[in-house]
């Protein structure tokens, strides 16, 4: 009967947290040796576990709150409790995390109808490491979540890729400061090593066409990251919003450049914003996980961002956005529309003004629990609304899940035309510096 008693209380302390559970066994072996009726005895340390229980219950529960603010915008970061290393209190965690992509890419480019004899069609073509990443993220202090992200395939100040914390007052109201992704663009936006393509839409990255000196290279539609501070939350679980003061000059700029403008008086830095409603709950970072195939959820947002003295002094930039984004099951759609104003600032002597736009949609679909094809049309008016012509990019792409996304294999080919220019002339100067012909066979191992 003893032994049986014995390992009844084995089994209730087994089932306490550590950090209770010694506390608890020294009150059972002082209830043990005390003169007292069995059944209250067995009554009282009954009562002191299941407290101990109820104790560890509602500090497991506030730690799991927590940890749904960790994530790394790299890989997905919810399903790592087993590689986590955490204190015996359970305040602090840090979670580590990699992904290495390994890829093969291939690139014709147009003569520009110079035809010259040396001149190589072929060019940027090979193969490459797009991202070597090694991060970690966590929590801290009850109220804090961070990451630091270094990418050994950068260089100079755009190896740091990310480093930030978040003050995580509440889903509704939280505090993000350092370096880290501008709320401008969903492409951006999703977690990296779970896009839809191997490489984002060329609207977004590339730069624009001005016909006039600049103090730096012409700029692209998107802002991707950069330093600065931002309030966001989630209100009621389906509107998002994110409002931020950045430096604006990009991932490769770790200090402070700044001034003051000169036009407007106010720091010319970049401005940011974006709202997002989300009637089915929050939206998944991913754009196509073997893991979610049975998701419904959709997305609208609107963003704005506005550059004081963009590209070193030599413009006013200002951004709008719109996004869509859309799971059912297997399928995943998305598209974005953007527009940008280039405004010369009166220091340059130069009455310029120009307005460009560009967009893409996009969508894949889970044939297999492993297999998804893609499809993408991308296009871009480079040279201004003032110019005829436009750049069209469709592209089709295929992603062979090996092992989720911890190992994936990604395919693409994409083709530029070019529609409505005026003459040669202007279709050979619209797309200089971009590829006619494109591919890329990439292999990507993230944990």
């Amino acid at each position: 009967m003893r032994q049986r008693k014995s390992l009844v209380w084995s089994v209730l302390f087994c089932m306490v947290d550590k950090r209770y559970s010694k506390k608890i066994y020294n009150i059972y072996i002082i209830t043990k040796n005390i003169k007292m009726n069995g059944s209250i005895k067995n009554y009282l340390l009954l009562i002191t576990i299941f407290a101990g229980i109820r104790a560890f219950a509602q500090d497991n529960g506030r730690e799991q709150d927590m940890d749904k603010y960790i994530q790394s915008d790299i890989v997905p970061m919810m399903d790592k409790k087993g590689f986590s290393f955490q204190t015996k209190a359970g305040d602090f965690m840090i979670k580590p995390y990699t992904l290495v992509q390994s890829a093969a890419k291939f690139n014709y480019y147009d003569d520009e109808g110079l035809e010259l004899s040396d001149q190589d069609n072929v060019a940027n073509s090979g193969f490459e490491i797009p991202y070597a990443v090694l991060g970690v993220s966590g929590r801290a202090f009850g109220k804090l979540t961070f990451n630091l992200t270094v990418n050994a395939a950068k260089s100079g100040d755009a190896l740091l890729q990310q480093a930030w914390f978040d003050v995580n007052l509440k889903d509704e109201l939280r505090f993000r400061a350092g370096k880290f992704k501008t709320p401008y663009n969903q492409a951006y936006l999703v977690t990296l090593g779970e896009t839809l393509f191997p490489a984002l839409p060329v609207s977004l990255t590339a730069s624009v066409y001005i016909d006039r000196s600049l103090n730096s290279v012409p700029p692209t539609f998107a802002t991707g990251f950069d330093l600065g501070v931002m309030v966001h939350g989630l209100l009621k679980n389906k509107w998002e919003y994110n409002l931020g003061i950045f430096n604006g000059t990009g991932i490769a700029v770790n200090t402070a450049r700044k001034t003051l403008s000169d036009d407007l008086g106010i720091p010319s830095l970049l401005y940011a914003a974006r709202l997002a409603f989300m009637p089915k709950g929050a939206m998944p970072l991913h754009q196509g996980n073997t893991n979610d195939l049975n998701n419904d959820k959709f997305l609208v947002a609107v963003s704005a961002s506005y550059n004081v003295e963009a590209n070193w002094q030599t413009s006013n930039d200002l951004r709008l956005g719109l996004e869509l984004s859309y799971i059912k099951n297997r399928l995943y759609l998305s598209g974005e529309a953007y527009y940008m104003n280039v405004d010369f600032v009166k220091r340059q002597k130069v009455s310029a003004n120009y307005n460009f736009i560009g967009g893409y949609i996009q969508g894949g679909y889970f044939v297999t629990n492993k297999l998804q094809p893609a499809l993408r049309y991308d296009f871009m008016d480079r040279n201004s609304l003032d110019t005829k012509g436009i750049l069209n990019l469709p592209a089709v792409g295929l992603n062979y899940y090996l092992f989720g996304y911890n190992l994936k294999l990604q395919a693409m080919y994409q083709f530029l035309g070019r529609w409505g220019h005026e003459n040669q002339d202007a279709r050979d100067l619209d797309d200089l510096g971009l590829s006619e012909h494109s591919a890329v066979l990439m292999l990507q191992l993230s944990f």
